[in-house]
């Protein structure tokens, strides 16, 4: 499940690193080559909101299956594209079928008791962060030999082979619910009302994914542009140096399980507001700024992801017969705020220049800071909260 995660959400990243490319080859501005990141991640966010409450209502397998060869169809087409306009709306597509790992965290959630919750939530979030990290690097490294249309034609190969490999691999699950479409979009929206755990979460990813976001959509322009003259490749490699997330993701799901969720949100928002200041090293050009930019994308890539644990440790232990719709409202939300951070961070570097992307990180970084709660004792977890006497508690299968 964890490769599984990090295969399917390498789709939604490695446009990132090869957005120069892209608007060298259309002949375009590189903002408007830099839509296909906003796009796809919209598409993502739109594709949760519609997709994922399925998880709760089919049998898991066949559904995954079926996204994941819809996705693979999209890459094709995007690979082929013969414009920057058909690119886009194929980017929009890949994004809205690109929600397989979404469906597969509740899925694991449901498979453990509640004292391993935390730490098979940061297993399979460690998936995502290689896949996240892998992609960039293999977007980079690919586009830069072989023409921005390589990543996605391998990406296709990839995802196709990966639906074939989870229809027999996967386990057979009992939907949760026998509600009809339109109730379980309703609920989603009911959840985001009621529950205000699952608002904190919500709220903490925004504003740190938000950052993370500005900050990776930024740094290609940065790196490619005038002060280093570097190329795509050199993005790829950039991003490889987050691969300590993936291995303190595993170590921030146990810290879940010991100390509870807003503790270690606490940690992870001092990481991002730390990571804005660090990546001012960057104007500074040269070896000393790329180290700069080494370390501060490191503490970002830290902060969203093992923030993220934290995150759906949290709402995955409110409603257990709920829980691809609470991660559905949970990861819409957050890929909205991931699209209107590279939106944000295009446009303060294209505007006002590396400088002001490192001021939304730290903005977004203090955001959230001042929703994080004080004074609970050290060693103590968050409670987990007892599910409202109006709603069905039905076990998970």
């Amino acid at each position: 499940m964890a490769l599984a995660c990090g295969v399917a959400v390498a789709n939604v990243y490695f446009p990132q690193a090869i957005t120069p490319l892209i608007a060298h080859g259309f002949g375009v501005g590189q903002d408007t080559a830099t839509v296909l990141t906003t796009v796809t991640q919209l598409g993502y966010a739109v594709g949760i909101f519609l997709l994922v409450p399925l998880g709760d209502r089919l049998s898991r397998r066949p559904l995954i299956t079926v996204l994941l060869a819809v996705t693979a169809l999209a890459l094709l087409a995007a690979g082929l594209a013969p414009a920057i306009g058909p690119l886009l709306a194929a980017g929009a597509v890949v994004g809205v079928a690109t929600v397989v790992p979404q469906i597969l965290l509740p899925m694991a959630a449901g498979l453990v008791g509640p004292e391993r919750r935390g730490a098979v939530t940061g297993t399979l979030q460690a998936g995502l962060i290689g896949g996240i990290l892998l992609a960039r690097a293999f977007g980079g490294i690919l586009g830069e030999h072989l023409g921005w249309r390589a990543p996605y034609l391998v990406a296709a190969v990839l995802t196709g082979v990966l639906a074939l490999a989870l229809g027999f691999a996967l386990p057979r699950s009992v939907p949760t619910v026998r509600d009809r479409y339109p109730t379980l979009l309703a609920d989603t929206l009911r959840l985001l009302l009621r529950e205000p755990l699952l608002r904190r979460s919500i709220y903490f990813q925004v504003t740190v994914f938000g950052a993370f976001s500005a900050a990776w959509t930024a740094v290609a322009l940065l790196i490619t542009g005038p002060r280093y003259a570097m190329g795509t490749q050199a993005v790829g490699l950039l991003a490889l140096i987050g691969a300590a997330s993936m291995f303190l993701a595993l170590a921030a799901g146990r810290r879940v399980d010991r100390y509870g969720a807003d503790r270690v949100n606490l940690w992870c928002v001092l990481l991002a507001l730390a990571s804005g200041a660090l990546l001012l090293t960057g104007l500074a050009g040269g070896p000393a700024g790329i180290v700069g930019l080494g370390a501060g994308l490191l503490l970002i890539d830290v902060a969203v992801q093992c923030g993220q644990v934290a995150n759906q440790a949290r709402i995955f232990a409110l409603r257990p017969e709920a829980r691809s719709r609470l991660n559905t409202g949970y990861m819409t939300c957050s890929f909205v705020g991931a699209s209107a951070g590279s939106w944000l961070g295009t446009r303060a570097y294209t505007q006002l220049g590396w400088g002001a992307v490192c001021a939304v990180v730290a903005v977004c970084a203090l955001l959230a800071l001042g929703a994080c709660p004080t004074g609970r004792r050290k060693g103590t977890a968050t409670p987990l909260p007892a599910a409202s006497p109006d709603r069905r508690t039905t076990a998970t299968p």
